[in-house]
């Protein structure tokens, strides 16, 4: 005879689960948020645009709700980056600012149009912040945490741009500090024969 396991709602994963789906039930607004507020979570990135290798995850219709975000980060206090988890660090305006580069990035770039960007985002305690992150990338594989990434990268500054540039650089370039990177192994061509092989074994709709 077959048992079923019990439902344990304090299992790691149950967890985890539950503020992913808080995110997905909040409302989907402009990048960056309008208004600036405190607090450290989890966030989405939605995109609508034309650029061909993201068609996939664009609605058919452009006024159409955007359901797998591109991209799924964090923002935690920075206390909590030296093992602070947990212990109710101020968080300051952490995400909102976190959002705001994003959104630098974007306007940097020459292919990408911010006004083609929106967000959601939750405030979350910061211990439950990894989860809640890991299964969000585990349930929609962003494109841009799986496969072209680097969005997220900063100007590892004055005497270390020995490293490559990221994938994400390369299909967009823009960003003045990546462009002092040593250029990638794979080309813009590469990459996006990648992203469409990538469509191809994750399923977007």
């Amino acid at each position: 005879m077959r048992s079923e396991p019990p439902y344990n709602p304090l299992d790691k994963k149950n967890l985890g689960v539950s503020v992913a789906d808080a995110l997905l039930a909040r409302p989907i607004g402009p990048l960056p948020p309008e208004e600036k507020f405190l607090g450290a979570g989890i966030y989405a990135l939605y995109y609508v645009g034309d650029f061909s290798a993201y068609r996939p995850i664009v609605p058919e219709d452009k006024e159409g709700k955007a359901t797998v975000p591109i991209y799924v980060g964090k923002a935690v206090p920075a206390g909590a980056r030296k093992g602070g988890f947990g212990l109710d660090i101020p968080a300051g305006a952490v995400m909102y600012n976190r959002l705001a580069e994003h959104a630098e990035s974007i306007q940097c770039t020459k292919n990408l149009d911010i006004e083609d960007f929106a967000c959601r985002y939750l405030v979350v305690d910061d211990i439950w912040i990894p989860l809640g992150e890991s299964l969000l990338i585990e349930m929609f594989s962003p494109i841009w945490n799986r496969l072209i990434d680097g969005f997220g990268n900063h100007d590892p500054g004055k005497g270390r741009y020995q490293q490559q540039r990221s994938p994400w650089d390369v299909l967009h370039p823009g960003r003045t500090w990546a462009e002092k990177l040593q250029p990638h192994s794979k080309s813009e061509g590469e990459l996006i024969r990648a992203a469409e092989a990538f469509w191809s074994k994750n399923k977007t709709r």
